[in-house]
């Protein structure tokens, strides 16, 4: 039979889990940068012109004028009244496009991976952060977008269908 040696545990001193959870905290990020690993990668926003009001969301439709370019400073697109529905483009321009405000001018890191990652996109080589100079003009939501177009079409069908002056009963129909 095996003996076995107790060893009474003794109760952890006040402040002494605070110390672990620092120890732990220390080894983890001299072990190579396993809890900076874990930190979720996020956009750099500096603001260069202030806006006001409220900021979009991802399911609004914004209005910008943007400027992006490479690490080498290359220029790979830009645009000026540019329509972005916010879920439709990388995941690093939404969360961009999420802290500003209409009226302003902002400049954007994007690291890669919330940009085109791996792949290559065009004049985008794969793994490059994307840096915008960035202008929000305006957005709107998709249901204002949705109401607006569907008062354009019922303006175009009743100047194309009779229910403007020429278009009399018996006149010929409008091609």
């Amino acid at each position: 039979m095996t003996e076995i040696t107790r060893v009474p545990l003794q109760p952890i001193a006040k402040g002494s889990l605070t110390k672990l959870w620092v120890g732990i905290a220390a080894i983890a990020l001299a072990a190579g940068g396993i809890a900076y690993a874990a930190l979720p990668t996020s956009v750099d926003v500096v603001t260069l012109r202030p806006g006001s009001g409220e900021s979009p969301t991802a399911d609004d439709v914004a209005l910008v004028n943007y400027k992006g370019t490479l690490p080498d400073g290359k220029v790979f697109d830009e645009g000026e009244q540019a329509v972005f529905p916010l879920s439709e483009v990388v995941p690093g321009f939404t969360k961009a496009l999420e802290q500003m405000q209409r009226g302003g001018k902002y400049k954007v890191e994007i690291p890669s991976e919330l940009a085109y990652g791996d792949k290559a996109s065009g004049p985008i080589p794969a793994n490059s952060d994307l840096t915008f100079e960035i202008e929000l003009l305006d957005f709107k939501s998709r249901a204002e977008i949705e109401q607006q177009q569907r008062i354009l079409q019922q303006l175009q069908q009743m100047q194309m269908g009779g229910g403007m002056p020429g278009g009399a009963p018996g006149a010929a129909p409008h091609p």
